[in-house]
Order: structure tokens, then sequence, then C-alpha cells
């Protein structure tokens, strides 16, 4: 069952972008297991692929992922229905197991500015650092940017939204 109050206020908007985050079903790391992150990643490609979403930035953690997209087709809704079903059953074979993978809602972030854009796009990359997956930007396999992360280092600020 969808939560009301996450639906309040969503607009899916045709080159608008966005950051989705979604989380596995009681925050289960599933995609810890490498093979089911890089199931994940495939589908954000496929969701490319097929014309509905060009992504900007994603990581897939172990219990989530974030991904920052912008959208080219469709809703932000089937969007996430045919990234969460196809993952949910891909994953669910490759695992050995049954039932929900993901939980039923999603949270969505408009952004406005390219200057947000980027903002966000560095707090993701940022993301397997603060989790203590990794010391490094740019070291953690299940992250992707379209912008170069050699010249930000490891700077904390540099992964923040504020400002």
């Amino acid at each position: 069952m969808q939560n009301v109050r996450l639906l309040l206020g969503r607009r899916s908007s045709i080159g608008l972008s966005y950051i989705l985050t979604t989380v596995v079903d009681r925050r289960a790391p599933l995609f810890a297991n490498d093979a089911a992150a890089a199931l994940a990643i495939q589908e954000f490609q496929r969701l490319d692929q097929e014309g509905f979403t060009r992504s900007i930035a994603y990581v897939v953690m172990p219990d989530h992922i974030h991904w920052l997209l912008e959208l080219r087709a469709g809703t932000l809704e089937t969007v996430m229905k045919r990234f969460k079903s196809r993952t949910a059953q891909q994953a669910n074979r490759l695992l050995g197991r049954g039932g929900r993978l993901w939980q039923a809602c999603y949270h969505d972030h408009a952004i406005r500015s390219d200057e947000s854009l980027y903002r966000h796009a560095m707090y993701l990359m940022g993301n397997p650092i603060r989790a203590g997956l990794t010391t490094q930007l740019g070291q953690y396999r299940h992250a992707w940017c379209e912008w170069e992360l050699e010249a930000l280092g490891d700077r904390p600020e540099a992964f923040s939204t504020d400002g």
C-alpha cells in the first residue's frame, strides 16, 4: 500500500531531473551481492535505452538505491514500477528467494537548477563513503556519475547538498 503523503504534490515533468530513492523491504542488504547490484545497474541502463530516462548518476547501496535522472518519457510512477518489477523478478531468481523485494513507496525530489543538479550528484556519489563502504570517491563499484570525480578527491564538503 502506498503512503498517500508521498504522493502529495508529486508531478512528473518530461525534461526535469529527479533523484529517486527506493529501499529494499525491511532494509535487507540484498544488493551487497555484487551480481544483484549489477542487475539494478543494468535496469538503469535499460530504462535509458528504452527512452524513459537519461541517467546522470546512481548508486546501488546494500539496502537501497539512489538514482539521479532526467525523465524523458512516461511518468515517475511508470519508471519506478518498471525498475522495481524487473529488478525484483531478476534479483529474487538470482538470490533464490521469493516475495517482496522493495518497499511499496519511493521518494522523489525534483532538481531545479544546474548547480543543484551537480551538488546532488556529488552527494549521491559520497553515499558509499558516508556508509563506510569505501574511503574514496569513485572507488565504489556500484556507483556511476556522468561527471569526472577525480578533481574532488575525498573532500567531505563536496558531498553536501547544503548551500
